[in-house]
């Protein structure tokens, strides 16, 4: 990757975290739990995971993300089975509950920060052309 692209990636990813704080209070208070619960609701949006493949997409490490499980298990957002390709192994997956959470979370109001008002029509029509192709699988 270029140096620009990593330059380009690090503003990025600093202007959405120093821009999201008011947008996760209010989602911890929405849901009553810590945001790294929430961290693990939405990554098993996607569908059942290992507790190992939660770890690496949540970033967090496994101890604390086995902890994490069995908070969210406890309060009945998610339940754990056997892996059927691997019976050793256990996935985690949303109960019916752990989606009305997230769908709460959802309705959580999160508009755009205050410097989205220096951009005019064009610019907001590139960024998402630009954001479109970053969503969109590698050919």
């Amino acid at each position: 990757m270029s140096g620009d692209a990593d330059d380009i990636w690090r503003a990025l990813a600093a202007f959405v975290i120093d821009n999201r704080d008011s947008w996760r209070r209010a989602v911890v208070e929405a849901t009553g739990l810590p945001f790294s619960r929430i961290r693990i609701l939405r990554r098993l949006r996607r569908g059942p995971m290992t507790v190992k493949e939660l770890a690496a997409a949540a970033t967090l490490d496994a101890p604390a993300t086995t902890v994490a499980v069995t908070d969210l298990q406890q309060r009945g957002l998610v339940v754990r089975a056997p892996d059927p390709a691997n019976r050793r192994c256990k996935t985690v997956s949303l109960t019916a509950a752990g989606e009305e959470v997230l769908r709460r979370i959802d309705e959580v109001d999160d508009p755009a920060p205050e410097a989205f008002a220096a951009l005019d029509g064009a610019d907001l029509a590139a960024l998402r052309r630009v954001l479109a192709k970053l969503a969109s699988p590698p050919e």
